[in-house]
């Protein structure tokens, strides 16, 4: 006979959840390995969306800034594994420079069970060695294919104005709207007719009335044969860094108990067919284009020839659809934040040698970017770090003041120079001294930078050519919580040169 039932119940109890705070302590543990002078930023930090929709550049200056500025690499929890965090060039430098010693590896490497793996893959970006040589070489002359005819893209930055006017016009002249929809249909677009050879999104002819704007709405009169992929693209970016799963991709094995992750794999299966049976099914060029083969032509060759097996076929056309467009996406948020916070600024010589291209540049709050057995070496202080993830952040190298000055946080485009040949000059001595870091550096430099610039330079023309903007004064700036650092919501409005003066209501 139990005569004291409660008290056995009790102990069962306890020893689940000392069983259960056990397996918690093992699991977050920082590894002996991991180097013991530089501090450790708190896991909870690390956690905080689960709890709070904080932005990334409030994160960093709360926690991050402090200790990074003055170790230049902190200890921090990121993808269920402590990591070192760098943000000292000297260390980037080494980091970039020994791809021997600094083997990049990816989701598909270090959790290739998760969400994420299953979205990227075996890619350009992710793999180290031979893989990523084979793949350079298949994908290079795509990438970085000098694109003389650049009527297509003014074609559709023509039509990004003409939309951003139209949409004004709709809602009426005094109030703001979302530029992110209209911005993420133009990134599609762009990427699509330069590298996979396919318009994702094709505006109809539009109708003019008397006195106005379109009698139609722009934004819904589209014919969008890529429609089914922009909404997966914006699923996807809202499912990849659910905060719990993010930083404990451990539970994406297990999809069977968590229903949304076996969602979240049903996602990155259908966007992933859906991609390749688009870019295979795209219309046949009878004349070949003066600016060469595109990067979708590259890899279907390769593909062809057994070089590449359909999975890194597929990883490398995935890929390319994220980042060609992502990146510029967010870049183009942060335009519209920057030069409609900063009025004075927006006059046509102002762009004239592209300087707003690199200071406007809000590049991503680069945790994400893993290595596998790797050191880092200083010249002081020699941090070794062996068989440890390794990631940098840009965002705290583009701001600080111990590289940039105390105003490294204040739009200054003079700062690049006064003409374009110091402007390029002071962008390859910045880049290779790793200050600035957004297309990366040495022999990790993104193959995609010239496009991005170019891509950005023809649609700022068009912009300040025919529109004005500025933010609306209801909005309160609040960057992303995760994955790229852009403006979230942002909403400006939108004038035609000649107008009333924004600024001046």
């Amino acid at each position: 006979m139990e005569w004291f039932p409660e008290l056995n119940s009790v102990r069962l109890t306890l020893a689940i959840l000392l069983t259960l705070l056990l397996i918690l302590y093992w699991y977050t543990r920082i590894p002996n390995t991991m180097p013991k002078n530089i501090p450790t930023v708190p896991i909870y930090i690390s956690l905080l969306g689960l709890w709070s929709d904080m932005g990334q550049d409030k994160t960093y200056d709360r926690w991050l800034r402090q200790p990074l500025e003055k170790y230049g690499a902190v200890k921090i929890w990121f993808a269920g594994r402590w990591n070192v965090l760098a943000t000292r060039p000297q260390f980037l430098v080494d980091m970039f420079r020994h791809e021997d010693v600094y083997a990049k590896a990816g989701s598909q490497k270090k959790i290739p069970w998760s969400v994420i793996a299953a979205l990227v893959g075996d890619n350009i970006i992710n793999s180290h060695g031979e893989t990523w040589r084979l793949f350079t070489a298949i994908m290079k002359p795509g990438l970085q294919r000098r694109i003389t005819e650049s009527g297509p893209l003014l074609e559709k930055s023509r039509k990004f104005v003409d939309v951003l006017l139209e949409e004004q016009w709709r809602i009426g002249g005094e109030k703001g709207f979302l530029v992110n929809p209209i911005i993420q249909r133009w990134a599609l677009s762009c990427m699509g007719i330069c590298f996979m050879g396919v318009d994702l999104e094709v505006y109809t002819p539009t109708v003019i009335v008397m006195g106005g704007y379109p009698a139609n709405n722009l934004t819904q009169a589209l014919e969008r044969p890529g429609q089914r992929l922009e909404e997966l693209q914006s699923i996807i970016k809202k499912t990849l860094f659910k905060p719990l799963f993010f930083n404990f991709p451990d539970l994406d094995r297990y999809p069977f108990i968590f229903r949304q992750r076996k969602i979240a794999f049903a996602i990155m299966q259908e966007f992933g067919d859906l991609l390749c049976k688009t870019v295979r099914q795209r219309p046949h060029q009878e004349t070949k284009s003066p600016d060469g083969d595109q990067v979708v032509d590259y890899l279907d060759r390769a593909l062809k020839e057994g070089r590449i097996t359909e999975e890194q076929y597929r990883a490398n056309i995935k890929v390319t659809f994220l980042t060609a467009h992502e990146n510029a996406q967010q870049l183009l948020n942060s335009t519209f934040w920057v030069l409609g916070t900063n009025t004075s600024s927006t006059p046509s010589h102002t762009y004239s040698p592209s300087s707003s291209n690199y200071s406007v540049y809000t590049p991503r709050l680069t945790t994400n970017q893993p290595r596998n057995d790797l050191y880092l070496r200083a010249r002081r202080g020699n941090l070794h770090s062996n068989h440890t993830w390794v990631g940098w952040n840009a965002f705290g190298v583009h701001t600080d003041p111990n590289i940039w000055g105390d105003n490294a946080r204040e739009f200054l485009p003079e700062r690049w120079g006064s003409d374009v040949k110091s402007i390029q000059s002071a962008m390859r001595r910045k880049t290779t001294q790793c200050h600035f870091i957004a297309f990366n550096a040495h022999s990790r430099k993104c193959l995609g930078q010239g496009f991005a610039v170019l891509q950005m330079k023809i649609l700022l023309f068009e912009m300040v050519r025919r529109i004005e903007w500025i933010v609306d004064p209801g909005y309160e700036l609040k960057l992303t919580s995760g994955g790229i650092m852009a403006p979230l919501g942002l909403r400006a409005i939108v004038r035609e040169r000649g107008e009333v003066c924004l600024s001046e209501g």
